[in-house]
């Protein structure tokens, strides 16, 4: 008996579908067609990187939202009213209506940034941030938190007239950013 063997050739590569046998990589049109299409993408989207008032309308809304719920907590820690000022140049904490006795930050200092200084009496262990360059914050003046967490005005006997949610709108670089602290409750979100 005779055994018939066959040659299997080692060199041939398989064929992708669509190209030649040995071709391998991108095509003019391809690469072409990539660079467009990145060319387009970093139109749109490097103005939006490069825009820090984007960037600090997020951060600044979020800190507001931060300082409002502690002071909400402390409020309620410390069995004392506490005061939450709006007054479109910073939002600060104080256990008082005049701001005479602020409310120490809670990592025992704020951002101590030049517009936080500035806009905070130069206290950098108040509980206390001033709006960056290039945003606008508004609000209602002042509210506060009673010891059972609960917003009141400041002109407020012992029934809260704080009947509907505040809002708290920090606009910059195109976009706003809302801040809400519901009544009864003083949920801030």
């Amino acid at each position: 008996m005779v055994a018939c063997m066959t040659a299997i050739s080692p060199s041939r590569t398989s064929k992708l579908p669509g190209h030649r046998a040995g071709q391998f990589g991108f095509t003019l049109v391809e690469l072409i067609l990539v660079l467009v299409v990145t060319g387009i993408l970093a139109a749109v989207m490097a103005p939006r990187f490069f825009d820090r008032a984007t960037f600090d309308t997020t951060s600044y809304s979020n800190q507001v939202t931060a300082l409002i719920r502690y002071g909400q907590k402390q409020a309620i820690a410390q069995n004392r009213n506490v005061f939450v000022r709006l007054d479109g140049a910073s939002v600060a904490l104080c256990y008082d209506a005049a701001c005479t006795q602020p409310v120490t930050a809670a990592a025992g200092k704020n951002s101590d940034s030049a517009n936080t200084l500035a806009r905070c009496g130069n206290l950098s262990t108040w509980a206390c941030e001033g709006v960056p360059n290039g945003l606008a914050m508004t609000a209602a003046a002042m509210f506060y938190f009673d010891p059972a967490g609960r917003p009141f005005y400041p002109n407020d006997g012992n029934t809260s007239t704080f009947v509907n949610r505040l809002a708290v709108q920090v606009t910059g670089g195109g976009q706003t950013r809302v801040t809400l602290v519901e009544q009864e409750t003083g949920y801030t979100r």
